[in-house]
């Protein structure tokens, strides 16, 4: 009598190079749904925290006022932990000894470095967790892969063994086997989608960071906002006109 073909079966056949893929898929859904949710979560705290500072950047009367709501709602977006970058380096710069190699040059230089800094510790902050997406992504296909070809291995070797080469024998096994191989696409897919949809938010986000950082180095040299009209001056995370 033909047994109850399905994915209990398959468990119950399944040897141990079979349940340890099945365990290291398990893992790699895990990981990847945990980083959807936190990611997606900090994400959206991180673009709220960032529109209500540069809101009030742009408000401001002078940097004093920003370095008074820094020093109140602390650091959370990497617009705010770049002005308090430009921030610190002005102090240091004002209290620098001369005597260390990080405040050598102009004050321009001594901001550049600085905001440059800032960009590049964001930018590790935002791609924290790609690694293990581009990973996932790119294994899990080819791990299921395998348990298929295991399977189907073993399978042909029972048949074998047992002399029955019917249809109705063959295809039970063959069809369970490709089990593997849907399980690992299932936990490729949201792995592929999330790693483009965070890696393209990064790229515009960082865009805009860029061009905030040329903004806040052209008012911290030169003590002096851009000269545009208020109605088009950005009050949200967009990308701003560089200055000269």
């Amino acid at each position: 009598m033909q047994p109850n073909l399905g994915f209990g079966h398959f468990l119950s056949q399944a040897d141990g190079v079979g349940h340890f893929l099945l365990v290291a898929m398990a893992l790699m859904s895990i990981a990847t749904w945990y980083l959807i949710v936190s990611k997606t979560w900090s994400n959206w705290q991180m673009r709220r925290r960032g529109q209500a500072f540069m809101q009030h950047f742009w408000e401001a009367s002078d940097m004093q006022s920003v370095s008074n709501y820094l020093k109140q709602h602390g650091v959370g977006d990497p617009f705010s932990h770049v002005s308090h970058h430009g921030l610190r380096a002005a102090e240091q710069y004002r209290d620098r000894s001369g005597k260390r190699m990080v405040e050598s040059g102009s004050a321009d230089d001594f901001l550049t470095r600085a905001l440059r800094r800032a960009i590049e510790q964001d930018t590790a902050r935002l791609e924290y967790g790609h690694t293990v997406l581009a990973s996932v992504a790119s294994s899990a296909p080819f791990v299921g892969l395998f348990g298929t070809v295991w399977g189907i291995y073993h399978a042909l070797l029972a048949i074998g063994m047992s002399g029955q080469g019917t249809l109705d024998k063959v295809a039970g096994p063959v069809g369970e086997a490709l089990i593997m191989t849907a399980l690992g696409l299932a936990v490729a897919i949201p792995a592929v989608l999330a790693y483009n949809a965070f890696t393209r938010a990064n790229r515009m986000l960082l865009s805009e960071l860029d061009g905030f950082a040329h903004d806040l180095f052209a008012f911290m040299s030169t003590g002096n906002r851009n000269e545009a009209p208020a109605s088009s001056r950005p009050l949200v995370l967009r990308p701003v006109a560089e200055a000269a």
